[in-house]
C-alpha cells in the first residue's frame, strides 16, 4: 500500500502534458466509453438527477468565516445555487438541509437559512443530522420525498460552522439556573444562589466523541490504522498525495462548484479553500501523535481538520429538469446506509458500503471510474482500503467468499479529499456529489461511486452515473 501511495504521489506531482482537455478531441474520446457501458436501470420510476451543486469555499475554523452564524453561511450557498441554476425560488418545492453542531438559536437550520436567503414562507424546510454524512441523507431523503410523489423540485445540502459552538454550563448549573427562575421569592432565590459551588462553573465542551464509547474519532482512528497496518509513513504519504491533488485541481480551477463569498468586514471576496497545503515530507515526520501519545501515529498533518462551510445541490426527475430547461450533471441511480460496530469499526463504513452498493447495482470495482470517499483521517482511508482488499475481511465481516477488491488509486479522490479541502461535516456530502459527477465529465467516465463514515459506526455508499448533458462548469 505504501508504494501504490508513493508511485500516485509521484504522478501527481509529475507535469502532465496529456491533461489538456481541448474540446475536439474530447467529442472524438467519450462517446465510446458512454457505449462500452450499458446505463443502469431507475429504481425510482422518476430517473431523479443532480441538476447542480455549490459550495462555499472551505475554510479553516476562526479564520475569514469566524463572525458569521451557520445561518449565514448556509444563506449563501442556496443562493449561490439559485444563481449558478437560473432557476426561481417559487420552483423550489421543499428543502432538506444538515447540520451536525447546531446553533441552538436556530436549530432547524435549513427553515432559517431559506428564509434568509428569501423563499417563499411557504417553502417547508427541515434539518437532518447524521454526523458526516448529513447532507448525503438530505439528498437520500429528497430522492424519496421525488420518488413517492410527493414533491418534485428539492433542494439538499448541509452546512458546519465550528468557529463558534454551543458551550453548555455544567448540569448542576443548568438546574440550578431552571430552579431559581422557578423559584416564587426573593428569599427563595438568594437561597439557591448560596447554594452555589466552585464546580458548578466548569463548562461542558463539545467533543468530537462517541457517546456510546466515550473515545475520541480521533483515538478511533489510531487504533483502527493500527489493526489494519497502516504505518504513520503511510499516512503521511496519503496526507500529502491528498494536499497534492488538491492543490493541483485548484490551480487547474476544476473546482467549479465553488461560489465567492463576501464577508463583511472583509476586503475582496472569499475565493478559495484556504487548508490546502503542500508540505515536505520531512515536516509531516516532525509532527507529534495528537492522540495516543507517545506513540500513535495520527497527526494534525493527516488527519482533517476544523472547517467552516455550507453546500447545497438541486435534485429533481429527469422529466421536470427537462421541462424547465435545465442539464443535470448526473443520475442519482442508488444508495444505501451501513452501521456496525461503533467501538471497534467506528471508520469502516466505506469497506461495508462499497461492497453492499455495488452489488446492490450489479457492478464490479473495476466498473467504476470515479471514486469520492471521505477522508477522515489518512489512517481510516488505508484502513478501509486494506479492509476491501483483505480475504479475511470478506469472509469474515461481509460474509463473502474473498476480497472485494482495492479500488484503482488512479481513480480515487483525484482532486484531494477531506484531509486537504476541508471537511464541515454536514456540507461534505454535497461535495462529494459535485466533484464526482465533474470528474466524470473530464475522466469521461460513466460510474462514480461515493461514500463516507459516520460517527456512531454508521456510513452510506452512493452510485451516481453520468448524465449525457452534463458539463464540468
Amino acid at each position: 500500500m505504501a508504494s501504490q501511495v508513493a508511485k500516485s504521489l509521484i504522478k501527481a506531482n509529475h507535469v502532465r502534458s496529456t491533461v489538456k482537455f481541448d474540446t475536439a478531441r474530447r467529442a472524438l474520446s467519450v462517446a465510446p466509453v458512454l457505449q462500452q457501458k450499458k446505463s443502469l436501470p431507475d429504481r425510482t420510476g422518476k430517473n431523479v438527477v443532480l441538476v447542480d451543486g455549490v459550495r462555499t469555499p472551505f475554510l479553516v475554523s476562526f479564520t475569514d468565516y469566524a463572525r458569521m452564524m451557520p445561518h449565514e453561511l448556509a444563506r449563501h450557498a442556496l443562493l449561490g445555487l439559485l444563481q449558478k441554476t437560473g432557476i426561481s425560488k417559487d420552483v423550489i418545492d421543499y428543502i432538506v438541509y444538515g447540520t451536525v453542531i447546531q446553533e441552538v438559536k436556530t436549530s432547524n437550520i435549513g427553515r432559517e437559512a431559506a428564509l434568509a436567503a428569501g423563499f417563499s414562507d411557504r417553502t417547508p424546510a427541515h434539518t437532518v443530522t447524521m454526523a458526516c454524512i448529513s447532507s448525503n441523507q438530505a439528498i437520500t431523503t429528497g430522492i424519496g420525498m421525488i420518488a413517492a410523489g410527493a414533491y418534485d423540485v428539492i433542494v439538499a445540502g448541509g452546512v458546519e460552522f465550528m468557529s463558534d459552538v454551543p458551550i453548555r454550563h455544567s448540569r448542576k448549573m443548568r438546574s440550578l439556573l431552571l430552579r431559581i427562575n422557578r423559584a416564587k421569592t426573593p428569599a427563595q432565590r438568594l437561597s439557591l444562589i448560596a447554594s452555589i459551588r466552585p464546580d458548578f462553573f466548569a463548562p461542558e465542551l463539545p467533543a468530537v466523541a462517541e457517546f456510546s464509547s466515550g473515545e475520541t474519532m480521533g483515538h478511533s482512528a489510531d487504533r483502527l490504522a493500527a489493526a489494519f497496518g497502516a504505518s504513520r509513513l503511510e499516512q503521511d504519504q496519503y496526507a500529502l498525495r491528498s494536499h497534492t491533488l488538491a492543490h493541483e485541481a485548484q490551480q487547474k480551477g476544476y473546482f467549479t462548484d465553488l461560489i465567492p463569498v463576501k464577508v463583511d468586514g472583509k476586503d475582496g471576496l472569499v475565493d478559495k479553500d484556504n487548508g490546502i497545503r503542500v508540505s515536505a515530507p520531512e515536516q509531516l515526520a516532525k509532527l507529534k501523535p495528537a492522540f495516543i501519545k507517545p506513540h500513535g501515529t495520527v497527526t494534525a498533518a493527516n488527519a482533517s481538520f476544523l472547517t467552516d462551510g455550507a453546500s447545497a445541490c438541486l435534485v429533481m426527475s429527469e422529466a421536470k429538469a427537462k421541462e424547465l430547461g435545465l442539464k443535470p450533471k448526473a443520475y442519482l441511480r442508488d444508495f444505501t446506509y451501513v452501521a456496525q460496530d461503533p467501538v471497534d469499526q467506528l471508520l469502516l463504513g466505506p469497506a461495508y458500503g462499497i461492497p453492499k452498493i455495488l452489488d446492490k447495482v450489479g457492478l464490479k470495482v473495476s466498473d467504476i471510474d470515479t471514486w469520492e470517499i471521505h477522508e477522515a483521517f489518512a489512517g481510516q482511508i488505508l484502513a478501509n482500503l486494506k479492509a476491501l482488499d483483505s480475504d479475511w475481511f470478506g469472509q469474515k465481516y461481509l460474509g463473502r467468499q474473498g476480497k472485494v477488491g482495492s479500488p484503482d488509486l488512479e481513480k480515487w479522490n483525484k482532486w484531494g479529499g477531506s484531509l486537504s479541502i476541508g471537511h464541515p461535516f454536514a456540507a461534505t456530502g454535497v461535495r462529494l456529489a459535485m466533484h464526482t459527477a465533474h470528474r466524470l465529465v473530464r475522466e469521461d467516465g460513466q460510474f462514480g461511486v461515493i461514500s463516507a463514515c459516520a460517527a456512531g459506526g454508521q456510513g452510506v455508499a452512493m452510485l451516481l452515473e453520468r448524465h449525457p448533458d452534463a458539463t464540468t462548469q
